[in-house]
């Protein structure tokens, strides 16, 4: 035995002296992505040991990856759509019609954060699991351009698809298309939206057409929408909703009560804004006492620089030197500002309202749909200046900013629409911009859903000429040459 130990020993001090000792196996933390995709999952993938590594196909056409696939992939591969020719490039990744394992998801979880241009992750129909999903989802917590996600034809046991839409998410579109989401599912989804103390603020798009929601889960859908103004589009098309589901997402978009909860709530920010107002005036004050000739020349200097900078400006000079401290100077700016960023919201809102299967159109317009939301929504909804006290209840005005709303192929009947236009007479020329209702159960001549289609066609931008509105089969809008 001794004799065994001394000649082991001995033969791994001669290779070490020769120089021919053995690398330590490669693991996929010790790989270092370069930023080409489909080098780094092929060396990757041999890296984990992956016996049939699926190939890397350049997109063909823009409509190959924009359409919903609807085949499965003869062999499996990753698709993947190029900013430009450069290969470093990758906007966006589609897999479809074949499972996608841990081990695949580790290559991938290793590869996508690398991707500086990463903004579409597009999976359907991939085998996911909770344990699978978990993994997808921590990717796409670590991708900081990904704006885009569709799982459709992914159902999951424990329904986790709200995990994606947290109030620290970034995804601004996500579709979760036929992926047999039921109340629960639609449950932690409306949770996810908002709730009294939180809420998304990203959130732009959400598709969860095909699936089971029903009338319960339209009604916890709804329970999200109270305080959510972030969402832009919903699509709820084919999803087992009757009239009792209908009634609670009409009732959101109109005046509502308020629960005890959200009042009891309201009061809290009320004293905390009370409280919030009172301390920067004592500070002030403070400070102008302290020092008062800082203040005068700092002022003068800031008043220079502004008109250095605006010329144009002139005649507000005199008040600025007024101004007893340069950081109350500062503040008064900034109406101004939110001011000009307030009329780009609702224009830009009316744009992707009209067609949201398209939105956001690209990452750019995308990130600047956020941005521009995330500086209007300056005014809290239990705040909201239009809330009034009226027999003994305190009445919402509303969530009047979705601007699409996709009901087709559900079982609504007249009893429905007739609130649906009782909240849409409130919202006025605000609110909702496109509402689908198309392949129910009511007559298509009832007086109700012909009044809703003339106000709907006064409102939608996309519909200005037509005296109604087309759709397609889904529910979605369709472009026709004018009669």
């Amino acid at each position: 035995m001794r004799k065994r130990v001394e000649k082991y020993f001995k033969e791994k001090v001669d290779k070490v002296d020769s120089g021919i000792e053995e690398e330590p196996s490669k693991t996929a933390d010790d790989y270092q992505c370069s930023g080409n995709l489909e080098l780094d999952f092929t060396e990757l993938c041999k890296v984990l040991g992956v016996k049939k590594i699926p190939s890397v196909k350049m997109k063909q056409s823009k409509s190959v990856m924009d359409s919903q696939m609807t085949t499965w992939s003869s062999e499996p591969c990753l698709e993947i759509e190029l900013d430009n020719e450069d290969h470093d490039s990758v906007k966006a990744v589609k897999i479809s019609g074949w499972k996608v394992d841990e081990m695949i998801l580790q290559v991938l979880s290793r590869i996508l954060p690398s991707l500086s241009n990463f903004q579409c992750l597009h999976m359907w129909r991939v085998g996911l699991t909770d344990c699978t999903f978990a993994s997808l989802r921590n990717t796409v917590s670590l991708c900081s351009n990904l704006r885009k996600v569709v799982l459709d034809g992914s159902p999951l046991p424990e329904q986790s698809y709200h995990l994606l839409i947290g109030e620290d998410s970034m995804l601004t579109d996500l579709s979760l298309r036929n992926s047999r989401i039921g109340e629960e599912g639609a449950r932690l989804i409306g949770s996810a939206l908002s709730t009294v103390h939180a809420a998304n603020k990203n959130l732009l798009s959400l598709n969860l057409a095909f699936n089971s929601i029903g009338d319960a889960g339209a009604n916890h859908i709804a329970q999200g929408l109270r305080l959510n103004r972030s969402l832009l589009c919903l699509s709820l098309s084919y999803n087992q909703i009757g009239d009792d589901g209908a009634a609670c997402l009409a009732e959101v978009l109109g005046p509502f009560a308020l629960t005890h909860e959200e009042i009891v709530e309201r009061r809290k920010l009320l004293i905390k804004g009370e409280q919030s107002m009172i301390q920067p005036s004592l500070v002030s004050l403070a400070d102008s006492h302290e020092q008062p000739l800082s203040v005068r020349s700092s002022s003068s200097l800031d008043r220079l620089n502004k008109s250095a900078k605006n010329t144009t400006k002139k005649k507000d000079n005199p008040k600025k030197e007024e101004k007893p401290a340069p950081g109350q100077a500062a503040k008064k700016e900034d109406p101004k500002v939110a001011k000009k960023d307030d009329k780009v919201p609702r224009s830009q809102a009316g744009k992707i309202g009209g067609k949201d299967k398209n939105l956001p159109v690209s990452e750019q317009e995308g990130t600047f749909v956020c941005q521009t939301v995330e500086v209007v929504e300056t005014v809290i909804p239990l705040l909201d200046p239009g809330i009034v006290h009226t027999g003994g209840k305190v009445i919402h005005p509303g969530n009047t900013c979705l601007t699409s709303l996709n009901l087709s192929g559900n079982k609504l009947t007249e009893q429905s629409l007739k609130l649906f236009l009782s909240s849409l007479e409130s919202q006025g020329e605000s609110g909702l911009l496109r509402l689908s209702l198309n392949r129910n159960r009511f007559p298509s001549d009832c007086d109700s859903f012909l009044k809703i289609q003339e106000i709907m066609s006064l409102k939608d931008p996309l519909n200005k000429n037509n005296t109604g509105q087309v759709e397609d089969e889904h529910g979605e809008p369709k472009t026709t040459s004018a009669a």
